[in-house]
């Protein structure tokens, strides 16, 4: 249950050292540029502005020597305060001061002794380098450097790509400081702003970037050493290995995009950050929350109030748990970052705050404001009331998405406008409903309007069952872990039904993959339920769902209606379930669907899913996606292209077969399928007849090969193919030749002499007037 949070001070900087400093230092007219709280959360180090110095505060301060140094310009300005793990001790951590001429102190905390400097590096190899952005990544620093062009009149074309993203490892241990070489991992590059997460980097493109260059973004993956070139919201995605430096030149690596990026809309970005779930946050314009997956693919989390945000409007951003706190406006937003739900929204009374680490504290936010710290804990109410008023909420909004769907108006709906314009009456009869059904085992019933009554009625099952989901959701929260698995795949089947027995839209069909995504093996379960897929006694596969289910599961969105933004069909998550959970059973499903394809569409009906793409290459297109191949994805390709048991399938199956030097198999495929169509047992024998020339595998076959030669072939057409795919020797023609494979007229006897003797067709046609006792016919009599 998600409830309203309580906010209350922690600190009014008293027990800060120099706590009198930090309160003068917030209550000056220019608010501080930077603020970052130590991992541990017992240190503050703040940046300023003007006049430019950086200085660290201790929380519960037991002395020693302070940190506080300052420049004034033209001296190189300080671009990175990072925090930096020691691998080999836990909880142990440094501060790397960086400037923007590559120079880097490292300092670290010594209790009872105060701030102490390990070591200064210099990360730049150039002189007149700039670092423009940095970001620690792991044991190493990553950092966009600008590197001005030696010529004073340089072509300004050239000019705009002098930028390089480096890294170099940083390993801070009980010895000292260590400094890994320097590798570049994208050069001749336009300006990058680098944000780094446990196991990628993320180059948006900063704001003063050509605008050709800003429609997409680059993701480092440094562990696989590759560089995926993304335009998130067009659902593009495209990733390279980077084997040697010279390919990661920036114009080369675009060089297979560039057709399609040039058409796409440029990137609107506001603010960027990264959540602690290794997402990239990215904040529009319009106030457009998204975030950004590791491969590239893009979900929508959000929408902030308040129109277009200004250029300098500050929009802060810090993810706790599952919760994504934003601040915009003195106006503090909390949302789940999986469901996308406002959880709460507060005015704060402060100018402007700082998010500050709070470790070992998940259910609460730490803010930093002029006047102190203060915390911002959740807790649930012990009422229900919040939980109805959040379900009535919902109705109106997904009243709201409904409507807005299907008008023809330009004008926004909202709920202030569904509930005091009178016009839609189905969400207000619901929301009635729902409040008198809710308040039923709380409080005394409210009256009901008459005219609900019926509806209440109708709606008494689905009621039953919502509740039942409720009653549901708590067992889950409540369960010991040991019942848990249990009461979570109850859970799962539950929704699972109910979203097959709704519209499948892109929305549902969304959240149908996160369940797929997030709980594989009961999501497999749900739907054999739903399916009532089971053996019969001859081991063959059967289904007894009713005709609406399958309609949704065959003729829902296929793939080019849902884009690329990692989303697949209904069809396709249930083939990667069989072959997770139950691979030998696929084939058999592919073939029952195939069946009821034929009885609910038309022949090639463009409405159905066989008037688009085949169901069996659309199974085949899932097998394709594995990320490993084995012997058993072969032999399911095989069983997936002859359970089609379309010709050209078929054929696709038997070269297949052929290629693997499978004959036995082979021959049991041609007997079997042979039977199908005069024209396919004509394709397939010729393809054979063309094997048995170039080879002798096929000679212990023979017999069976024989009698599927079709009734229309003669002795010339056979000679035909036999000639055309004899192998070509090297030696000169002798009569006897010495090679053991080679075709013998002794091999071909025996069908030649079975299609002379077979009788004409023409004979056949022609036999009844052939064997009349009078031939030929008597005169007819003459007419006088």
């Amino acid at each position: 249950m998600e409830a309203a949070g309580m906010l209350r001070q922690l600190s009014d900087f008293t027990d800060f050292s120099r706590g009198h400093r930090l309160r003068e230092l917030l209550r000056q007219g220019e608010e501080p540029s930077h603020v970052q709280s130590s991992p541990d959360g017992q240190h503050l180090v703040v940046l300023q502005k003007s006049p430019p110095r950086v200085m660290a505060f201790q929380r519960h301060g037991t002395g020693g020597a302070d940190l506080e140094k300052s420049w004034q310009p033209p001296q190189p300005a300080l671009v990175g305060l990072l925090f930096l793990q020691s691998p080999g001790t836990l909880g142990s951590w440094a501060l790397a001061l960086v400037w923007e001429h590559g120079h880097t102190e490292v300092w670290r905390f010594v209790v009872a002794v105060g701030w102490q400097l390990l070591q200064t590096l210099e990360l730049c190899q150039g002189a007149r380098a700039r670092i423009v952005s940095v970001c620690s990544q792991g044991a190493s620093l990553v950092w966009c450097e600008e590197r001005p062009p030696l010529g004073a009149h340089s072509d300004m074309g050239k000019c705009a790509f002098r930028f390089c993203v480096c890294t170099r490892a940083l390993e801070v241990g009980e010895q000292g400081v260590r400094l890994g070489a320097l590798r570049i991992v994208l050069h001749n590059s336009p300006e990058y702003q680098v944000l780094a997460c446990a196991r990628h980097v993320f180059l948006v493109p900063a704001a003063a970037s050509f605008a050709t260059t800003s429609k997409f973004l680059f993701i480092w993956h440094p562990e696989e050493a590759k560089l995926t070139i993304t335009a998130p919201s067009a659902g593009f995605a495209h990733s390279k290995v980077l084997r040697s430096s010279s390919e990661s030149d920036f114009r080369k690596l675009l060089l297979g995009s560039v057709g399609v990026l040039s058409g796409l809309a440029l990137l609107d970005v506001h603010t960027s950050a990264v959540s602690n779930t290794g997402e990239l946050l990215l904040v529009s314009t319009k106030g457009a929350v998204n975030a950004v997956e590791p491969d590239g693919t893009q979900r929508h989390i959000f929408d902030l109030e308040g129109g277009t945000l200004a250029r300098g409007s500050p929009v802060q951003l810090k993810t706790f748990g599952s919760i994504l706190a934003c601040v915009l406006g003195g106006i503090l937003y909390l949302i789940n970052q999986n469901s996308g739900r406002l959880i709460e929204k507060k005015i704060l009374s402060m100018k402007e705050v700082h998010f500050l680490e709070s470790p070992g504290e998940e259910d609460s936010i730490q803010l930093l404001s002029q006047t102190g710290i203060y915390s911002f804990s959740f807790s649930k109410p012990e009422d229900s009331s919040r939980s109805e008023l959040c379900l009535v909420e919902m109705v109106f909004e997904e009243a709201c998405r409904y409507y807005q769907r299907r008008s023809l108006s330009s004008s926004k709906l909202t709920v202030e406008k569904l509930k005091k314009g009178g016009v839609f009456q189905a969400p207000v009869a619901l929301a009635a409903i729902l409040q008198h059904s809710l308040c039923q085992k709380q409080k005394p019933a409210q009256g009901l309007q008459d005219t609900y009554t019926k509806l209440l009625s109708a709606m008494s099952l689905e009621l039953q069952s919502y509740m039942s989901l409720e009653l549901l959701k708590t067992c889950v929260v409540c369960a010991p872990e040991s019942e848990v698995e249990s009461y979570c795949e109850e859970l799962v089947e539950q929704e699972v039904s109910r979203v097959l027995h709704s519209d499948m839209d892109k929305d549902n069909l969304a959240y149908l993959n996160s369940i797929f995504a997030s709980f594989p093996k009961a999501a497999w379960k749900a739907m054999r339920s739903c399916l009532q897929l089971q053996q019969n006694g001859d081991g063959l596969l059967v289904a007894r769902a009713t005709p609406e289910v399958w309609k949704k599961v065959l003729g829902g969105l296929q793939q080019e209606e849902v884009g690329q933004n990692g989303v697949v069909p209904l069809f396709e998550l249930l083939c990667a379930s069989f072959l997770r959970f139950k691979p030998k059973w696929l084939p058999g499903f592919v073939e029952l669907t195939q069946q009821y394809v034929s009885i609910s569409w038309a022949y090639s009906s463009k409405e159905g899913p066989e008037g688009r793409v085949p169901l069996y290459k659309r199974a085949l297109g899932v097998l394709a996606r594995k990320n490993r191949r084995s012997e058993a994805d072969d032999e399911m390709e095989l069983e997936l292209l002859l359970c089609s048991k379309r010709p050209k399938a078929v054929l696709q199956a038997l070269h297949l077969l052929i290629r693997l030097k499978r004959w036995q198999r082979v021959v049991e495929v041609a007997e079997k399928f042979s039977k199908l169509s005069p024209l396919l047992n004509k394709e397939i024998f010729t393809t054979l007849l063309a094997e048995f020339a170039q080879h002798r595998e096929l000679d212990p076959y023979l017999d069976t090969l024989w009698s599927l030669c079709p009734a229309e072939l003669t002795v010339s057409d056979i000679l035909t193919v036999v000639l055309q795919h004899l192998p070509h020797s090297q030696e000169d023609a002798v009569p006897f030749s010495s090679e053991e494979n080679q075709l013998t007229v002794g091999l071909l006897k025996p069908l030649l002499q079975r299609v002379v003797q077979r009788p004409c067709i023409q004979e056949e046609m022609y036999s009844d007037a052939l064997q009349s006792p009078t031939f030929p016919p008597p005169a007819p009599p003459r007419e006088h």
